[in-house]
């Protein structure tokens, strides 16, 4: 799914699971937690911006979380979070920016940067 970008260059991304996010978290690591649902138009404008900025060197070591919007309405609540198109990034154990509908590869670059 990386295409030509070698694994050691980009994130990863992996489905949210709670277990996985809180052993993440609880090692201090860099979190991005993306809610998106396949309906949602401004989820799929983020898409190829959090791509693009996912395979920058800078961000290879931040772990990305997709929560299904529609799905997991555990982890949500967990987050409390209500909208689709949520970015939350998470550094050192807490939380340290979030947005909603952001389409803008200037502050979302600047959200994902707080995590590094």
């Amino acid at each position: 799914a990386l295409g030509a970008i070698p694994p050691a260059l980009a994130s990863e991304t992996a489905p949210f699971t709670q277990a996985a996010f809180d052993a993440a978290i609880k090692a201090g690591r860099s979190v991005l937690v993306e809610v998106h649902a396949p309906w949602c138009p401004t989820c799929k404008a983020q898409q190829p911006i959090l791509s693009e900025l996912a395979g920058q060197p800078r961000f290879r070591d931040l772990l990305i979380y997709k929560v299904d919007f529609d799905t997991q309405k555990d982890a949500l609540r967990h987050l409390r979070v209500q909208n689709q198109s949520t970015l939350i990034v998470f550094k050192g154990g807490a939380e340290v920016g979030r947005s909603v509908g952001d389409t803008s590869p200037t502050s979302i670059n600047a959200l994902l940067s707080r995590a590094i």
